[in-house]
């Protein structure tokens, strides 16, 4: 569209200077010109003449680049996430999962989600199978801007409930750092520790996890600042499907 608008202003800029050319000359109604206009108003003509002829080549060029993107195909659109592929390595799943966990994109996400166990979301590493909740995968496509308040568990070190909203649980335990760009992978091992049990293994006896980690972030304290994620997942008609969301960090 672009490429149309700039041939047709060329076009119109032909047009005017082609008139404008023409009017530079004499008819025989006119007195006779002195030598000297003529010869100014000769250059004139051909100065346009010249500039004519530049956008002449130039609308020629044009022409040349829109038929070009005429022909061009038009750009595949973005498939949907299809889900796991069977066959697919647990981490090749866990990177596809953490990109659509970074892009927040539940939508697209439930295709990945257990089909009848759904996802746990565990705000510190301690898995608590009466108390944590878990989530369908029908569900996922209503959590993104949802105003309903769930409780989520409690807060380290005061014991507070985690009551918010799904929005305001991702921010603060799920994607509160850059995940999708950790500084360590720990594919089926566990790498941030800290006071509180970290019982994965135990509370998914069927399932693999892979930990995404920051070893800290500010020097003064020392590493007590690192940040973890695992995505835990079983195995469903030959391909992993996510069963866990375990956030982990420092405790108290």
């Amino acid at each position: 569209m672009n490429g149309n608008r700039k041939l047709f202003t060329v076009f119109i800029l032909i047009m005017a200077l082609s008139l404008a050319g023409c009017t530079g000359g004499t008819s025989e109604e006119n007195p006779p010109q002195e030598s000297s206009e003529l010869e100014a108003l000769q250059e004139q003509i051909e100065e346009k003449d010249t500039e004519i002829e530049s956008l002449t080549t130039e609308v020629s060029q044009l022409q040349e680049e829109l038929n070009e993107l005429q022909a061009e195909p038009p750009e595949d659109p973005v498939p949907l996430s299809t889900g796991p592929t069977p066959g697919a390595s647990l981490l090749t799943t866990a990177m596809e999962v953490i990109d659509l966990i970074e892009d927040m994109n539940m939508s697209d996400l439930d295709v990945y989600v257990h089909p009848s166990k759904g996802v746990r979301f565990t705000p510190y590493d301690y898995v608590d199978l009466q108390n944590d909740i878990v989530i369908q995968a029908a569900q996922f496509q209503n959590l993104v801007n949802s105003p309903i308040v769930n409780n989520w568990g409690e807060f380290d070190g005061t014991g507070d409930p985690i009551d918010m909203t799904f929005d305001d649980y991702y921010d603060r335990f799920i994607y509160d750092v850059d995940f999708a760009n950790p500084e360590m992978i720990g594919n089926n091992y566990k790498i941030g520790t800290g006071n509180i049990i970290n019982n994965v293994d135990t509370e998914y006896p069927n399932g693999q996890f892979v930990e995404f980690h920051f070893t800290g972030f500010d020097p003064q304290y020392n590493g007590m600042d690192w940040r973890s994620l695992k995505l835990v997942f079983e195995d469903h008609n030959g391909a992993w499907h996510l069963v866990g969301i375990i956030h982990g960090e420092w405790t108290i």
